[in-house]
């Protein structure tokens, strides 16, 4: 299996991959990379800052439908398009994760008086290259993960135009 190992934030060690399911066949979570109208869709999470909506998998339900739902609950957004892209490992001093990676086009965003555990939506045109030193974007934001997805995204056209300025130099 051709993947990427890397540390986190936190210096976790990271195994990524771009094909089927290569940690786990039920994955406990989910990360969605959204796009609404050629900008780039977040969240604001409190603690953690700005990130791309994601989240656990609930009993009973699939790791697409997880992430169906985390992007509404979020920041209610409605999932027009949504693509499996790959899953990465985090081996953390207390558990492991895995977590499947989604990019997903959104239709359109619902107003909510009630955005879960998050302040809701945040629609960016571009994404800062430099968020490591960026305290209001989550630790999730600020590793590889991320770098690869775009570029993995970029590579095999599913990156809109608009946002190919987003990839790193």
């Amino acid at each position: 299996m051709n993947f990427f190992t890397f540390h986190d934030y936190y210096n976790n060690q990271v195994k990524l991959a771009f094909s089927s399911n290569p940690f786990s066949e039920q994955p406990g979570h989910v990360w969605v990379i959204c796009v609404f109208k050629d900008q780039w869709l977040l969240t604001h999470h409190p603690r953690r800052g700005l990130e791309f909506p994601g989240g656990k998998v609930e009993a009973g339900e699939t790791p697409q439908e997880a992430a169906k739902r985390e992007v509404w609950e979020e920041t209610g957004g409605e999932v027009n398009t949504i693509e499996y892209i790959g899953q990465y490992e985090v081996k953390g001093k207390a558990d492991t994760v895995v977590k499947n990676i989604y990019f997903a086009t959104i239709e359109d965003l619902i107003e909510k008086a009630d955005y879960m555990e998050t302040k809701g939506p945040v629609i960016l045109e571009n994404l800062p290259r430099d968020r490591k030193s960026l305290s209001n974007y989550s630790f999730i934001m600020k590793d590889e993960v991320l770098t690869h997805s775009l570029q993995f995204l970029s590579d095999n056209g599913l990156l809109p135009a608009s946002q190919q300025r987003d990839l790193p130099s």
